[in-house]
């Protein structure tokens, strides 16, 4: 199946037109529209920037590999 990506905009009236497609005139194609999730965006960007402050603190820089690994094992053990 050949597949060919491009953007669009909804416009006021609901519709969103193609033009210009790479498929000949009658052949059957399968149409599928993802709209943009920007709150979806929003909340990875908010959690990236807590994860970047979170690893800048002082008392998590000095965790040693060892001390994380003893942290996941108890948790796995349910202690």
């Amino acid at each position: 199946m050949q597949t060919y990506r491009t953007l669009g905009v909804i416009q006021e009236s609901g519709q969103i037109v193609l033009s210009n497609l790479p498929f000949r005139p009658g052949q059957l194609v399968e149409v599928l529209v993802l709209g943009e999730d920007r709150v979806q965006d929003d909340l990875t960007e908010k959690l990236a920037l807590l994860f970047e402050e979170t690893q800048a603190l002082p008392q998590v820089q000095a965790l040693t590999e060892a001390e994380i690994a003893a942290e996941i094992a108890a948790y796995r053990s349910g202690q």
